[in-house]
């Protein structure tokens, strides 16, 4: 079996020595040492190149993506992010890491992102990938008149970044959401194939990362404007959304009037 030369960064020593536990059930795994910081990891790097780094995001001084920026070309690894913050995954699949995982770190979810580096192992166009993406970054620190009149794809603008902790990381496009409705404290999120489930404010949803095409129609719903056929009057001012696949949502008083205004632009 292929080994992989691992490197662990992360500026919290018992985090490391967590995963460097469960890293130990997995034959193809060869640590080849740890840091606590983006210099240290560097130098480790000059030394030993790594064939995959498990990269905490936040640290004191430099980030993990500064780090990214200083790899060179010959010596660019796979890359796993490993962070206790959810809000870093976009900027993580927009450097095209293998993988993300929030703390504390699930044996399966860990088996999951594994077996990515090694599926990627076999495609060569991984590293050149990579190595777009470290220049890229570099460009935006110093940017050049050229980089500045041309506009840039952002993940967040175009799909929903999901991820529970325990599942894949999933990325849904925001015309393919039909609505949300809240389940606890977690949301189901309703395309015309799929739910996926994802824990979030109801609030913090709607101001923070939808598009201005949802709009709250009851306390626990969201709906896509682009998916509402027509609105059928009830008592006190109430309606049902009647959905392009059918669906009837409740809409409350207390937001009908919002909806209408919006419907009629």
């Amino acid at each position: 079996m292929m080994q992989l030369k691992t490197l662990l960064v992360d500026d919290e020593l018992s985090a490391i020595e967590g995963l460097a536990i469960r890293l130990d059930a997995f034959a193809e795994i060869d640590i080849i040492g740890h840091a606590t910081s983006v210099d240290e990891a560097i130098d480790i790097i000059n030394r030993e190149p790594p064939d995959l780094i498990f990269l905490d995001i936040e640290m004191p001084g430099k980030t993990g993506f500064d780090l990214i920026k200083q790899l060179q070309p010959e010596r660019c690894p796979a890359i796993i992010f490993i962070t206790a913050f959810h809000q870093h995954a976009v900027k993580a699949f927009e450097v095209r890491a293998i993988d993300y995982l929030l703390k504390p770190v699930k044996t399966e979810r860990l088996s999951e992102a594994l077996a990515r580096v090694m599926e990627n192992q076999k495609n060569p166009v991984q590293k050149h990938q990579m190595m777009e993406v470290r220049d890229e970054l570099v460009q935006t620190e110093f940017p050049n008149k050229l980089a500045k009149a041309a506009p840039q794809y952002r993940l967040e603008q175009e799909k929903l970044v999901i991820q529970d902790g325990k599942n894949p990381v999933q990325l849904v496009p925001y015309n393919h959401i039909i609505w949300i409705d809240a389940a606890g404290d977690y949301m189901c999120v309703h395309t015309r194939d799929e739910t996926y489930v994802m824990r979030a404010r109801m609030k913090s949803l709607v101001k923070e990362r939808l598009p201005d095409d949802f709009v709250r129609i009851h306390k626990s719903t969201i709906v896509n404007l682009n998916h509402i056929r027509q609105l059928e009057p009830l008592r006190n001012s109430e309606y049902f959304a009647i959905l392009n696949n059918g669906k009837s949502l409740k809409v409350s008083r207390t937001y009908s009037r919002n909806l209408k205004a919006r419907l009629m632009g």
